[in-house]
């Protein structure tokens, strides 16, 4: 099951975008690989943790709300029977600026081989400094105020 749920995380990766400016995440055919009492921690360490289906399309669409052209870059990738560990190498466009960044995505499946876990070890102060924007605002429940504005920092 390793490869079979590598390549269900190459998928689930590909329906974020394809970093092009008209593409834009799928988030029902993202959801639809996840469980229903999935949970995702935004970032670790510390990040928050967003858990079931309501919350989940809720986060992506905040997301939504200032990120675009995003992409997923594999670097590399390693599995076993229930779980898949992703170096990526992500760009994207946040609040109008460019923002490459490295992490490490771990993935966990149930049984019915849906994602019930998914965390992303990554530098946040390296992203939120990308992003010009303090640490804080990028687990928030808004849309960080440089982005609802234009403004930038």
């Amino acid at each position: 099951m390793g490869i079979e749920i590598e390549d269900k995380v190459r998928e689930f990766c590909a329906a974020w975008g394809d970093g092009s400016d008209t593409s834009r995440p799928d988030v029902d055919r993202i959801l639809a690989m996840m469980a229903q009492d999935a949970e995702w921690q935004l970032w670790v360490p510390g990040g928050p943790i967003v858990k079931g289906q309501a919350a989940l399309r809720a986060e992506i669409e905040r997301q939504m709300g200032f990120a675009t052209n995003n992409k997923c870059n594999e670097v590399n990738i390693v599995s076993n029977e229930r779980m898949v560990m992703q170096e990526r190498s992500d760009t994207a466009i946040i609040m109008g600026r460019p923002c490459p960044h490295q992490m490490v995505a771990i993935y966990e499946f149930d049984d019915d081989g849906l994602i019930v876990r998914w965390r992303e070890y990554l530098d946040m102060a390296d992203l939120t400094r990308k992003m010009g924007i303090d640490e804080a605002a990028a687990g928030g429940s808004e849309i960080p105020e440089q982005a609802a504005t234009g403004a930038s920092a």
